[in-house]
């Protein structure tokens, strides 16, 4: 291959070719920028998960543990933006200046590592700037200086680590508000999970696209390596935040700690046959189509209660959430459905029957805070009574973001919520002791 008449395209069709073949391949004995060249066939290798949303979206999310290829991911994005709107300014925000620099410009899977050499952007030092062929100019920030994304305008923006950096919700804030040119601004943020309040609000916000990953998900990384890092740290919070992506921070005096949630999880689904089925639901507070709150919870045969799924949904009308609640009794065989009623009111037993839903419903009104009602519920899981039957992230950071004062996370726990109200019906308890509940059947 040192002899290559058409290098350009022999590079295309390795690119192209499986990894045990371009394994085979004396890729060394091409020169620097004829490697870089492999590159050029991005989108021929690129993982599903790595491949930008379809649609109208504003923010791309891309939350995933090491090794996943999320910088890769957010280099190929911004040299795609670069090259299809000449002319565009780019931020590039890490969290250092350094640190963009380093991993984000020059690392092996930054800006230029990817770019082809006919389209290589020159870098300004004097301005932290790369300047691309089309025109386009991409300037670093420091996510540890919210104040430094004060003014400035941008039509794209690659924000990289935003789970480490310290003036995160600054700087995060800043930098949407300089989102301002071109007909569609857009940003893409890639990042291990840490400052977890901020990365829930971005995935929860109107116009967010969420993409998880696991390092296992790179088949090209090294085996033993991925081996030894399984034996490690699988099972631990460590292994959760840097190997699966998941969130793991909790709320001082939370009822739930990322802990105990570990202890009580079910694997695989050696539990069986649920004896019992129960439909949680907390409807959004009008029918303008905010978050709905839908948790499947079921008796298995030992007595533990047991979290099946959270089929939570957010922007849906109140048909649509309805008919969620609906599919989702059916598919799970639940035989009552339990929903609160204090902002909805009559609503929800309107939309449910307008679904054509003939379950019995349960319409609770809540006449004590959620911490008060959530905290029997913490105490079956702490004695081992109650426990997740899978992995449901949004729902286990709301719980860990619930305390005995009240909850001190983003946005509102309806998922939570509905779990809460589904595990009560499920617990037998005196329902007399419980805030409010009235007995309703529909249909």
């Amino acid at each position: 291959m040192s002899e290559l008449a058409c290098p350009r395209a022999v590079l295309r069709e390795v690119a192209n070719a499986p990894k045990w073949l371009r394994d085979k391949l004396p890729i060394e004995q091409l020169s620097k920028a004829d490697q870089r060249g492999l590159a050029w066939a991005w989108a021929s290798f690129e993982r599903h998960a790595q491949a930008p949303p379809r649609g109208d979206w504003a923010v791309w999310l891309l939350q995933a543990g090491r090794g996943f290829g999320k910088t890769r991911v957010g280099a190929e994005w911004v040299l795609a933006q670069a090259r299809a709107h000449p002319g565009c300014r780019i931020a590039l925000v890490g969290a250092t200046i350094d640190e963009a620099r380093r991993v984000m410009v020059d690392g092996e899977s930054g800006i230029m590592a990817c770019a082809p050499p006919d389209e290589e952007p020159r870098w300004i030092a004097s301005r932290n700037e790369l300047r691309f062929k089309s025109g386009a100019v991409a300037t670093l920030y420091s996510g540890a200086n919210g104040d430094g994304l004060r003014g400035p305008q941008h039509q794209f923006a690659w924000a990289d680590e935003l789970g480490k950096w310290s003036d995160a919700a600054e700087a995060w804030s800043n930098l949407q508000l300089g989102l301002r040119l071109g007909d569609q601004p857009r940003s893409v943020v890639t990042t291990t999970p840490g400052n977890d309040a901020l990365l829930v609000e971005i995935a929860e916000q109107a116009g967010t696209v969420v993409t998880r990953g696991r390092t296992a998900d790179n088949l090209d990384l090294p085996e033993g390596w991925r081996v030894r890092m399984e034996a490690l740290y699988r099972g631990t919070r460590l292994g959760l935040r840097e190997l699966d992506g998941e969130l793991t921070g909790e709320a001082d005096h939370a009822l739930w700690t990322r802990d105990m949630v570990e202890r009580t999880r079910v694997r695989g689904d050696d539990w069986g046959q649920p004896v019992r089925v129960v439909v949680g639901v907390d409807p959004p507070a009008t029918s303008s189509g905010d978050a709905c709150g839908i948790v499947v919870c079921g008796k298995v045969a030992d007595g533990r209660l047991l979290v099946l799924a959270d089929l939570s949904c957010r922007g849906l009308s109140p048909a649509g959430w309805a008919g969620r609640v609906a599919d989702a009794a059916a598919v799970w065989g639940a035989d009552r459905v339990v929903a609160e009623a204090n902002n909805g009111g009559d609503m929800v037993l309107q939309v449910l029957a307008q679904a054509d839903f003939h379950l019995p419903v349960r319409k609770v009104h809540a006449a004590v805070g959620k911490a008060a009602r959530a905290e029997p519920m913490a105490m079956l899981f702490e004695n081992g009574k109650a426990g997740l039957a899978g992995r449901f992230a949004e729902l286990e950071n709301e719980l860990c973001h619930l305390t005995t004062g009240g909850y001190e996370g983003p946005g509102s726990p309806d998922r939570a919520d509905a779990m809460v109200w589904a595990l009560h019906e499920l617990s037998g308890g005196d329902r007399r002791a419980r805030p409010g509940v009235r007995s309703f059947a529909s249909g």
